[in-house]
């Protein structure tokens, strides 16, 4: 996740390190689950092609499932650029995406990061029912933070960040997904999943480098110019970043709400409509330079980011273990993970032909 936190929102009332609890998950879960599994899968959406569903429909998302991921991940260690754990994690994640009948396409490139380091980055794009025209994009980045730069302890600040919340949980919600897709046969659109590499070699605070602001979200950039599929142009996109937080809310980020209005609320509504709304609260939050921006001012794509907000944590508006060390598996939340990944499985069961 990029350093350029909220820029728009103002530091008062950031006193205290409040992690809030959504103590209705359980409920909730409980109480859709049961209309899910009637759904069947079936696409409930109404007549305007690309609508909200009017009510719950596609699997049900297992979190258990999304955190086996998130820890596998882990397992590899920090998942940094040219490094060895990189490498092979990248390889499992293809190859899990691949088990469950989905297309993967290996976008290998060199990268120049902000300090002139050549990095090996590889975007992994997994597509499932590749021949449909009409698609939908979910992506997130899967490499790690070299530099714990945000750690309360300086002497962490040049070690790498394990990223079981910054990288691992976007990646996991959409495998999980993905598992749900390859025996779900009432979909109606395509789906890609983009793994973006290379987002988090940004220039760390104890650098003496200026950030022009486009050190972070490498591999974006560069997929952004240089599609997977010439011309490639699905319905929308959604990012997600940081989805598995302890207490994370996720406001409605400013870019987002600049260039894909209409797709923050039809995530939203069905956040509302599955009984996470405490989750998303229908409130704005900052401007986010995240892999979105590129996803939609270079290739055009209106894509939305799920990104958390903290607004009474004072290490970070991103959470109290955003680029330190304490990123680990202890810190991630299944409820929030059952959160963001029902809502994705909701939002592309609501698409119309």
């Amino acid at each position: 996740m990029p350093a350029v936190a909220w820029r728009l929102l103002s530091a008062a009332g950031k006193q205290n390190k409040n992690i809030f609890v959504m103590i209705k998950t359980l409920l909730a879960y409980i109480i859709i689950s049961a209309a899910l599994c009637a759904c069947g899968g079936k696409n409930k959406a109404n007549d305007t092609a690309g609508a909200s569903a009017a009510e719950p429909c596609g699997p049900v998302f297992n979190a258990d499932s999304a955190y086996s991921y998130c820890a596998a991940q882990c397992d590899f260690g920090p998942r940094v650029m040219n490094s060895e754990a990189h490498e092979r994690c990248g390889e499992w994640i293809a190859g899990r995406f691949e088990a469950y009948g989905m297309t993967v396409t290996r976008q290998k490139a060199v990268l120049r990061g902000y300090d002139g380091t050549q990095l090996k980055s590889t975007n992994i794009i997994a597509s499932h029912k590749p021949e449909r025209k009409e698609r939908v994009m979910i992506c997130a980045h899967w490499d790690t933070r070299p530099w714990a730069d945000n750690d309360p302890d300086s002497a962490n600040h040049r070690k790498p960040v394990l990223g079981a919340n910054d990288g691992a949980s976007g990646v996991a919600v959409m495998l999980e997904v993905a598992r749900l897709l390859s025996s779900a046969d009432s979909l109606s659109v395509g789906v890609d999943f983009v793994c973006f590499d290379a987002e988090d070699w940004g220039v760390p605070s104890w650098s003496d480098v200026r950030d022009d602001g486009n050190s972070f979200a490498l591999g974006a950039q560069y997929w952004a110019a240089n599609p997977h599929v010439k011309g490639y142009k699905p319905r929308f996109g959604v990012l997600l970043d940081m989805v598995g937080g302890q207490g994370a809310r996720f406001y409605r980020e400013a870019f987002s709400m600049q260039y894909a209005p209409g797709v923050v609320e039809k995530v939203w509504d069905a956040a509302e409509l599955l009984g996470f709304g405490s989750y998303f609260p229908v409130e704005n939050g900052g401007m986010i330079s995240d892999d979105h921006v590129p996803v939609n001012q270079i290739a055009g794509i209106p894509t939305i980011d799920i990104v958390p907000y903290y607004p009474e944590c004072e290490a970070s508006s991103f959470g109290p273990t955003w680029h330190t060390v304490h990123d680990d598996m202890s810190h991630i939340d299944r409820n929030t993970l059952q959160a963001v990944g029902q809502t994705v499985v909701q939002v592309l069961f609501s698409e119309g032909e």
